[in-house]
């Protein structure tokens, strides 16, 4: 086997370039466009497939937009939060904002999965990168000049395969976890949006609402609403607390807690079921998320308010109503701007509606297992990932050899992968 070598970014490119961002005054440039235009906070998706703006033809040649090829690796240079140094694949053609370096291998010096790994493994290089330099973000010559350690286009390949099997595995997952949440999701659309639920043709409406079925406030329904308390921030603490930045897209994102030692009365300990909801600031307020998962030993912190339904209060029904709220919630907030509270009180005097226990049955009955289904899934996506994030980084620094590799998944996650 041939010895590694150590060449600069940038000399194993056909093409680096940054994108460009067309005048957001022009709306010719942006209405009915066709050609995806991918902005920075995209680029943690990972794998792009689509991109949440297009841009049209004119927007294109009267910007310095630029037409990126499949398969090309995109590093954020910088953006909103902790976005520098993420990395990305386009599995299509598209262009970026001006805050994206982009780079389009030469297939015969480097394939461009194992630069896209070795780059994700090296983020903490990178991010050392931007705080080092004379300014607060990376730039493209920096990152052309990123010294890429590499073996024999062969073996890169072998080492990407390897990877890309783990990746494959959680973005299936993923697909999976959307379709099981979409359908619990048309589920509860379909019976308390549009009241066709088993059985409606025969409910009169009283008053508005299906007969057996009350308004009444949020407060009515919980055991417990209140905001979380200041952690004790121990990295080697064994408790965790979870703060705003774990609510997201309707999910608790458990990577972002961080370890605590603050010793709380149980009540104060997340509990399944429980609702927690982004409770400061703007930008994150308002966001909800339901605590499907047994945790112990956790807490929130004094920005998170925690919704815990009664005993007898549906569980899932009860996450989904408050979900729905969502959008109302980030703008009930008051006082100045980044000061922003909802309070407990406020969230416990909105009015929802409550079915007749025989369909609250009923429903919980069809999204129990949804949701189960979801929960199994998440915890296989975070056992692949640290198993992914453990060979990583001994991978791409040739420590373990793919010749000598066995990989043996997990029970369950080869078949997983092919439903």
């Amino acid at each position: 086997m041939k010895a590694w070598a150590t060449d600069k970014l940038g000399s194993l490119c056909l093409k680096v370039s940054s994108g460009g961002t067309p005048l957001r005054s022009v709306p010719e440039y942006y209405e009915n466009g066709t050609i995806p235009w991918m902005k920075t906070g995209e680029v943690k998706k990972a794998v792009i497939y689509d991109t949440e703006e297009k841009i049209t033809e004119v927007g294109f040649e009267n910007s310095s937009a630029k037409l990126v090829p499949t398969n090309s690796v995109i590093v954020a240079m910088y953006g909103d939060g902790d976005t520098a140094g993420n990395v990305a694949i386009n599995k299509i053609p598209l262009t970026t904002n001006q805050a994206c370096c982009n780079f389009t291998l030469d297939s015969e010096k480097a394939h461009y999965r194992f630069i896209y790994f070795y780059l994700k493994g090296s983020y903490n290089n990178l991010v050392n990168l931007k705080l080092g330099g004379s300014q607060q973000n990376l730039n493209a010559q920096s990152l052309k000049s990123f010294p890429i350690t590499h073996p024999e286009v062969e073996v890169q390949k072998k080492i990407a395969a390897i990877l890309s099997a783990y990746d494959e595995l959680i973005e299936n997952n993923q697909r999976r976890i959307a379709l099981l949440e979409k359908m619990a999701e048309e589920i509860y659309r379909e019976w308390f949006v549009r009241l066709r639920f088993p059985g409606h043709e025969k409910v009169k409406k009283v008053k508005g609402v299906p007969e057996g079925w009350q308004r009444t406030k949020v407060v009515t329904l919980t055991s417990y609403l209140k905001r979380g308390v200041a952690p004790q921030y121990d990295d080697l603490a064994e408790g965790f607390a979870i703060n705003q930045k774990c609510i997201r897209d309707g999910k608790l994102d458990l990577s972002f807690a961080r370890h605590q030692s603050r010793d709380v009365s149980a009540d104060r300990q997340i509990r399944f079921g429980d609702v927690l909801v982004n409770s400061t600031g703007e930008g994150t307020l308002g966001r909800v998320a339901q605590v499907l998962t047994q945790l112990s030993n956790c807490i929130v912190d004094s920005h998170v308010t925690i919704v815990r339904p009664k005993h007898n209060v549906p569980i899932h029904y009860f996450g989904m109503t408050l979900k729905a709220w969502e959008v109302h919630f980030s703008t009930m907030g008051r006082g100045a701007t980044n000061q922003t509270e909802l309070s407990p009180t406020v969230i416990g005097n909105i009015e929802v509606t409550m079915p007749s226990k025989p369909l609250q049955d009923v429903f919980e009955s069809h999204a129990e297992p949804l949701f189960a289904q979801i929960t199994y899934l998440t915890a296989q996506n975070e056992r692949l990932t640290r198993m992914r994030d453990l060979l990583l980084p001994r991978l791409i620094s040739g420590k373990l050899s793919v010749e000598q590799l066995d990989i043996r998944f997990p029970p369950g996650m080869e078949e997983s992968a092919c439903v």
